[in-house]
């Protein structure tokens, strides 16, 4: 019994392990949809046709964004932690007639790590002497007892 049970959890544990496990969020297959929207020749309603409401629109110009974000568990070494694999934004610019006059798709591969600066700014006077520390202290408590009364 003790062995069919190991057998079955092992069997489990593999079959988790290699069926990936994928949210999405947004659009789904963006990029098979923006083959299908002709420059010139589709115009709004073509386009909620195939694709939907857009996620956002622009308020200045007349552009539609649409949005399509796929997470996908890495292994089960990772402990459940999911990569992006998919990021996808169509943007369509219209023009005065409704007609598609640009489009643009920007994948994963487009977008640029930004790394932030770790560098951490000093003061340029220091007080780390144990008399302005007591005297600290005991300003913070005289303004504390004079503010409740």
């Amino acid at each position: 019994m003790k062995y069919i049970f190991l057998f079955i959890l092992f069997f489990f544990t593999i079959n988790c392990s290699v069926n990936k496990v994928s949210d999405t969020h947004g659009f789904r297959f963006l990029e098979t949809k923006t083959n299908k929207i002709l420059i010139n020749k589709t115009n709004k309603n073509d386009v909620k046709k195939l694709i939907g409401p857009p996620s956002s629109v622009s308020s200045f110009n007349d552009i539609w964004l649409y949005i399509e974000r796929k997470k996908t568990n890495q292994s089960i070494y990772k402990l459940g932690k999911k990569k992006i694999s998919k990021n996808n934004i169509l943007i369509l610019e219209f023009n005065s007639m409704g007609l598609v006059a640009s489009k643009k798709l920007l994948k994963l591969e487009n977008m640029n790590d930004i790394k932030i600066a770790e560098k951490v700014t000093n003061k340029k006077f220091k007080n780390d002497n144990r008399i302005y520390d007591i005297l600290s202290t005991l300003r913070n408590k005289l303004n504390t007892t004079r503010q409740k009364k």
